[in-house]
């Protein structure tokens, strides 16, 4: 009996923690629906994400980004001072079309929850740091959403783990 009541304690416990953690994350709901479908990839590819959703104070959409020529940034994470990722912003003008609006992101959210760097200067993936065509992109979606998961250090690094925990039994 104490130790069923000591479990229900310890579950009320984390159940307001989460509570209490997800009241302190603001996301704009422009930005909720295509984070949660980012939330689906990562559990069809069994990647956690809710440690690192509660480390952010905002998902934002924003209007202070640069937007000048050769000097455009449509998205990016901020950092405290200690040097974590605190904010995932988006430009506004990502806005002006769905399909770069997804692209650029779900390149944001790789940089955060996947543990992303970029993986080419200019090229066709989502994690490039200069898409040459975000509607490229996004006509190879499955594709892209596939690379960019199966990649991803997160991944990489949850397959690495499984292959020796089982290598051990």
């Amino acid at each position: 009996m104490p130790s069923r009541i000591l479990t229900a304690f310890i579950v009320i416990c984390l159940h307001f923690s989460m509570l209490q953690a997800q009241e302190g994350v603001s996301i704009d709901g422009r930005l909720q629906p295509i984070l949660n479908e980012f939330f689906d990839q990562c559990k069809k590819y069994d990647i956690s994400y809710y440690e690192k959703l509660f480390q952010l104070q905002a998902v934002d959409i924003v209007q202070n980004l640069p937007l000048e020529e050769d000097n455009t940034v449509l998205g990016m994470v901020a950092r405290d001072e200690q040097g974590n990722v605190d904010k995932i912003l988006i430009n506004w003008a990502a806005m002006l079309d769905p399909e770069m609006l997804k692209v650029v992101a779900f390149h944001e959210f790789a940089h955060h929850f996947l543990d992303y760097k970029h993986t080419c200067q200019e090229c066709n993936e989502i994690m490039a740091v200069t898409n040459t065509s975000y509607f490229d992109i996004a006509r190879d979606w499955e594709d892209q959403v596939e690379q960019l998961f199966l990649t991803s250090p997160a991944y990489q690094e949850r397959a690495s783990k499984k292959v020796v925990s089982n290598n051990h039994e």
